[in-house]
């Protein structure tokens, strides 16, 4: 019997609300994961950008264990989803560092996924796959992956960073509570690269 993980998920409130949605029904169904993310309108928007990261990190992110990035259109753009990657990849004293799985959303038409978890991902998610490749190149990684945040590619370069990509329209209640359990199993072996200087503002 798999533990049920505290989940942050992360996402375009304005155009991907509707993706958050289905996966609370789905959890309400299934009892896969406790949301610990943030819902539009708890954090005033008009904050200072220092005071907004501060309340993502501190009163959301320190007693999730996994975030789940939600990838649409616009998702690499947004500054506060950069805010929220950086300060899941965070490891603190009070806030630890957390597993990320990443979800490609079906307005972005994706073509291609990364297993990050070895044999066992492998296995129950993807029987018919047979063959593997890796890639280390960024322009390829960007080529296959055209919207996924900046900061996600960096770690994707990285195999120490165990980071997944799926597709929604793959996802059941129990591939996504396996994805879960692997992406936590495997969070405090992550070697993230937090180089990249956080988002000023959107684009």
């Amino acid at each position: 019997m798999m533990a049920i993980h505290r989940v942050f998920i992360s996402y375009h409130h304005d155009k991907d609300q509707w993706a958050k949605e289905y996966l609370l029904k789905l959890n309400d169904k299934n009892n896969i994961f406790i949301d610990g993310s943030i819902d539009i309108g708890d954090i005033d928007e008009t904050l200072p950008d220092k005071i907004i990261r501060e309340k993502i990190r501190d009163e959301y992110l320190k007693d999730t264990t996994v975030t789940i990035l939600l990838v649409g259109v616009e998702t690499k753009n947004r500054k506060h989803i950069d805010w929220e990657l950086y300060s899941s990849m965070y490891d603190g004293k009070k806030n630890k560092k957390s597993g990320i799985l990443v979800i490609q959303l079906p307005s972005i038409n994706p073509k291609y996924i990364t297993a990050a978890h070895g044999t066992e991902e492998k296995k129950h998610i993807y029987p018919s796959i047979q063959n593997w490749i890796s890639i280390d190149s960024r322009e390829e990684f960007e080529k296959r992956y055209p919207y996924l945040p900046d900061r996600i590619i960096d770690n994707l370069l990285k195999m120490e960073s165990k980071i997944s990509v799926v597709k929604w329209s793959e996802l059941t209640a129990d591939s996504l509570r396996l994805l879960i359990e692997l992406t936590f199993n495997d969070r405090e072996n992550c070697k993230y690269d937090m180089s990249r200087p956080m988002r000023k503002s959107n684009s």
